[in-house]
């Protein structure tokens, strides 16, 4: 077992608590920047997806898992960062600018939203969210000089300078670094007085407005950032699918990636990165499942969709922790052996007054 003295304030906002995650995530890095040399292209492709699940992911966590506000329109944002991207690169933008221009445009559109999402809460939100991803659907599907359509519209080949992007060990080191530093800032804001500010509201919106702390502008922001880091992971799922059409960005998606973030594990980065992980190989889960089906049932209209959400339920009955909770309680059970007690991971009674007025 592990002991960590605290003899100052910053220790609780360090990046790493001890020398061991030091060695652990270094080794981790090296491994992925090693992985290139020993895995095929089609291995290469897949963990790039896992990486752009990874960084829309972090974004829906920030606002979901640390702010406690429920989206299921977050592939609306995917869409309008994919579409701005490829239509930029058409105009004969460069790859960063246009990738630029897309996170911020994805960040405004995201602030816009949150003005009159504020009015409502809880579920009345997710529907509100909801009907704005339907809205941009529609707008994806006829609005044909700009999106082409239900024609779609073909992205360009990505170059940095004169260098092509298009190989798929260049595009994966490319999305891996993308990563690395959305998981830098993610975790600073987090450390900021913003970041602390949006897990309060999450804990207790009361106790928070007590506190001084704006909601609404707390709100806003949280809105504003899942947006961004959503629109950079569109600008790059551009670049993977290679051709974007209105219905890619539809409520399926919406719901991979809540799927994404309560599997993996609410309120922790590393359940963002564990659920882009489920996420990224499902897929090819659900084709072997499907193989192995009698034919009836494999050509079920709405056959994933049916799975996703029976996945859903039954990580929010017997999981509720998601993955990263699965793996602290796997943790405790060696740190504290023999001494560990099953009811240490239980979810304690509140007492505050606050929050049974919630």
């Amino acid at each position: 077992m592990r002991f960590i003295r605290k003899t100052n304030y910053y220790q609780d906002i360090q990046i790493f608590k001890h020398e061991g995650q030091i060695f652990w995530y270094t080794c981790l890095v090296l491994t992925l920047f090693f992985l290139p040399f020993f895995l095929s292209d089609f291995y290469l492709g897949e963990l790039a997806l896992v990486f752009i699940y990874a960084i829309a992911g972090i974004g829906l966590m920030l606002l979901t898992g640390y702010t406690g506000l429920v989206s299921l329109g977050h592939a609306a944002f995917l869409g309008i960062g994919a579409y701005t991207h490829a239509y930029l690169l058409n105009l004969g933008l460069p790859f960063m600018f246009s990738l630029s221009i897309s996170v911020l445009f994805s960040g405004l559109i995201g602030t816009l939203l949150a003005i009159p999402a504020m009015r409502v809460t809880g579920i009345y939100l997710a529907v509100a969210t909801l009907a704005f991803s339907i809205i941009l659907e529609q707008i994806l599907s006829h609005w044909v000089s700009v999106t082409g359509g239900y024609r779609g519209m073909l992205v360009p080949d990505p170059y940095l300078g004169d260098v092509s992007l298009k190989s798929f060990t260049t595009f994966y080191f490319v999305c891996l670094i993308f990563l690395l530093l959305s998981i830098l800032i993610a975790i600073n804001i987090l450390r900021s007085p913003t970041g602390r500010a949006m897990t309060a509201v999450r804990d207790s919106e009361i106790s928070a407005q007590s506190m001084g702390i704006n909601l609404n502008s707390v709100k806003t922001i949280a809105f504003a950032i899942s947006a961004g880091f959503t629109g950079l992971a569109g600008g790059l799922l551009a670049h993977k699918i290679g051709y974007l059409a209105p219905d890619g960005f539809n409520l399926l998606m919406s719901i991979q990636l809540l799927l994404m973030v309560v599997v993996g594990g609410l309120g922790s980065l590393h359940g963002a990165i564990y659920g882009a992980i489920f996420i990224g190989f499902l897929p090819q889960a659900l084709a072997l499942l499907r193989d192995n089906l009698p034919e009836r049932l494999a050509h079920i209209p709405g056959l994933e969709p049916g799975i996703f959400g029976l996945i859903l339920v039954l990580v929010l009955i017997y999981e509720p922790l998601g993955i990263y909770g699965r793996w602290l309680k796997v943790r405790s059970f060696f740190e504290e052996f023999p001494l560990y007690r099953n009811s240490t991971h239980k979810r304690q009674r509140s007492f505050l007054k606050t929050e049974r007025l919630r």
